[in-house]
């Protein structure tokens, strides 16, 4: 199974680089504190699909699919602080968190489909 076809690791790739055009309106002393674990946690969901692609067993698989889960709720955190601290709008908060949600589908059936392989 080719990781890059997938609609799932496609669709977190997208979300990355959302994440980073919207995070690069955050004030600049944010540089070092929630852009960057944005950024971190954002990159951490497409990177985690891909690994766990690439090992031997289905459970190792499902790990790291969770962890990606787990990043990308993460991320969900963090934007509403984003939106609470205004470095966001409302508009902004509620289009990437469509996006989140998405992925989150994506992200859950795939999980599934490995669960139900075991």
């Amino acid at each position: 199974m080719n990781y890059t076809e997938l609609d799932v690791w496609k669709s977190s790739r997208e979300l990355v680089k959302n994440v980073y055009l919207l995070s690069d309106l955050f004030p600049k002393e944010e540089l070092y504190a929630l852009t960057n674990q944005v950024k971190r946690c954002s990159i951490s969901i497409p990177s985690n699909i891909a690994e766990g692609l690439g090992r031997q067993s289905n459970k190792e698989t499902i790990h790291f699919l969770y962890i990606s889960r787990g990043s990308l709720f993460e991320l969900e955190t963090q934007l509403y602080l984003a939106f609470d601290l205004n470095y966001i709008s409302k508009e902004q908060l509620e289009t990437i968190l469509t996006q989140v949600t998405s992925c989150k589908k994506l992200l859950n059936g795939f999980i599934n489909y490995f669960k139900s392989k075991n």
